[in-house]
């Protein structure tokens, strides 16, 4: 890129009342837009806007102020010695231990987290990663070496979209931004990246729905020097090993252990210059983080619900009970056929790309409310993944005995169980179908089960199948692991980060609302991994253990309830208030 083009990009800072980030480094003669890359990503970072532009790099960043508001935590950050710049969505949750480690070895500006990651990144190099607890994408220039280092946090919280373009690298927190900001590159879609959406209803890391544009993926790291990109895993789940001994441990160690990583990530997630909040939907895992913010809180906990109208998707009245037993301070919204609507303008704009899940009109829904009374918001996202709380696992222990069936039996018997009117004895007749586990796997989380004939022939034969993919991924991991360990690891590698915390990441980004995961520390991740199922699936009951900590905190019988999910009645309301609309699409 030519030196003057970046000088004329430059802006003066623009002070508007989380984050959002964009760069191209070490471009050819292309043109870029940041001002339009940065507008649409105005939600994720309403406080502030800035960038930094020199020989061979352009950073913008939108920020959302979490921690210190001052003006010294401002991005794109540069250190003191002005060799290496910064751009950071996301937050590092042990930053004020790793700022004490560093000390005076590093020069420091501000008191952020975002100059934490920088420090690290100047000792300990692309090894830093490491060291950080937190959720976080972050790219960091070196002009000295004109190197480009980025990363992703382990299990995919915050999004990072990358594009190779001219012998340059650009990247974002969205595909939209990415697309603005080279809206004269030609951008196409993927036909894989189509296939694996009509089956999986996302599109899985690395691929996005263009073909120009790849995610980094959850646990992965890149570095780019203009004339290679390098691509590198430093964190997986995949080859942990299961630690049988674990079987024989008293159950009051092991819940004393879960008790003390749950707690340590809360406090760790309730540190913030601004309100914070929590989502309750009167489950196991919600439950459990608001119980854990009221033992650390001197006030009342602000907690957030949606409600339907309709009984089988209204959650409200457990959620209602739960917080009457910790005494939170609870606010409730009902969703209606006529609110999804209202929010179908925001959903299409902030999804940028094809996203399946129509569970994110309530989490846009409680992101929309909670944001009138907090900044920061915590759920109870990841605790099904990580200690077994989904009920298809139970029937993945089935398939795995159906499996030492002959196949010719098995298959005879599920050609005529597809054949029969019930549907879900179809289902089962697809499943017998499956040869394997991670094939069976596939077809569980499937959302198209027994409607293939949606693709053509020719278009099925020449890309490859989310049952490919969750084959290939299984191929790393431990041969011993039973049907449900697999289960849990294809989710937390592919459904969880590409479906659900996109989701959620998207979600409340649309009002500049953070929501942060205690369960998805990583700590909890391993912990739960080298844990033998025996702990988190014991027979009808599951995540056996988190349950039984969560029964310390609030009375098992408001608790015991069949698992609802943050669903929609979608069907009903297309049936009924949404027909007409429906029919003029």
């Amino acid at each position: 890129m030519r030196e003057q083009d970046f000088l004329n990009n430059r802006i003066s800072l623009e002070i508007k009342v989380m984050c959002g980030l964009v760069g191209l480094a070490i471009a050819g003669d292309i043109k870029f837009d940041l001002d339009a890359s940065l507008d649409l990503m105005q939600s994720r970072g309403p406080d502030d806007r800035d960038k930094y532009v020199d020989h061979n790099i352009a950073l913008g960043h939108v920020r959302l102020s979490i921690i210190d508001l001052s003006i010294d935590a401002r991005q794109p950050l540069t250190s003191r010695c002005g060799r290496y710049c910064i751009v950071f969505n996301g937050e590092i949750y042990n930053y004020p231990e790793l700022r004490e480690r560093i000390g005076s070895e590093y020069d420091w500006i501000s008191n952020s987290d975002t100059e934490v990651i920088l420090a690290a990144y100047v000792k300990w190099g692309d090894k830093c990663v490491n060291y950080f607890h937190g959720m976080f994408s972050f790219a960091i220039w070196d002009k000295n070496k004109t190197i480009l280092f980025a990363a992703r946090d382990r299990l995919g919280v915050k999004p990072f979209y990358y594009a190779y373009v001219k012998q340059g690298l650009a990247f974002a927190s969205r595909p939209g931004a990415l697309r603005a900001l080279l809206s004269d590159t030609q951008f196409d879609i993927d036909p894989q990246a189509v296939r694996f959406f009509l089956e999986a209803g996302y599109v899985p890391a690395p691929y996005s729905i263009y073909r120009q544009i790849k995610k980094l993926s959850p646990g992965h790291t890149l570095s780019f020097d203009g004339s290679s990109l390098n691509i590198h895993c430093y964190w997986s789940l995949d080859e942990l090993e299961v630690d049988q001994k674990l079987n024989n441990v008293p159950e009051d160690l092991l819940l004393e252990e879960l008790d003390e990583l749950v707690a340590k990530s809360i406090r760790w997630r309730m540190v913030s210059d601004v309100p914070v909040g929590a989502f309750l939907s009167g489950g196991i895992d919600s439950s459990l983080v608001a119980a854990y913010m009221g033992k650390y809180s001197s006030d009342p906990v602000k907690t957030f619900t949606i409600g339907f109208d309709e009984e089988a998707f209204d959650e409200s009245l457990h959620a209602e009970e739960v917080s009457k037993h910790l005494v939170t301070d609870h606010f409730c919204s009902h969703l209606s056929a006529n609110d999804l609507l209202d929010l179908m303008p925001e959903f299409l704009s902030q999804y940028d790309e094809p996203f399946f899940d129509y569970s994110a009109f309530p989490v846009m829904a409680v992101s929309r409310l909670a944001r009138h009374h907090v900044k920061v918001a915590l759920s109870g996202d990841g605790g099904d993944e990580a200690l077994g709380g989904y009920h298809y696992y139970r029937i993945m222990q089935y398939m795995e005995h159906v499996l030492l069936m002959p196949g010719f039996i098995r298959h005879a018997l599920g050609r005529i169980l597809r054949r029969l009117p019930n549907h879900k004895i179809k289902l089962l007749g697809e499943l017998l179908l499956r040869d394997d586990l991670p094939t069976a796997v596939a077809f569980m989380r499937s959302v198209i089960k027994c409607n293939h004939d949606v693709m053509l022939v020719d278009f099925r034969n020449s890309t490859l199948g989310i049952d490919d993919l969750f084959t290939k991924r299984s191929l790393i991991m431990p041969t011993n692991i039973n049907a449900q360990e697999l289960g849990m690891r294809l989710d937390t590698s592919y459904t969880l980060p590409d479906d659900y915390l996109q989701k959620v990441d998207v979600g409340s980004m649309a009002y500049s609302l953070e929501v942060r995961d205690p369960l998805l520390d990583h700590s909890i991740f391993e912990w739960a991994t080298r844990l033998p199922t025996h702990w988190k699936i014991r027979g009808n009951t599951n995540k056996y253990l988190l349950r039984k900590l969560a029964y310390k905190y609030v009375p098992r019988e408001i608790l015991d309830r069949p698992k609802m999910g943050f669903g929609v009645p979608m069907a009903d309301w297309l049936r009924g208030p949404l027909r007409s609309w429906a029919e003029e699409l």
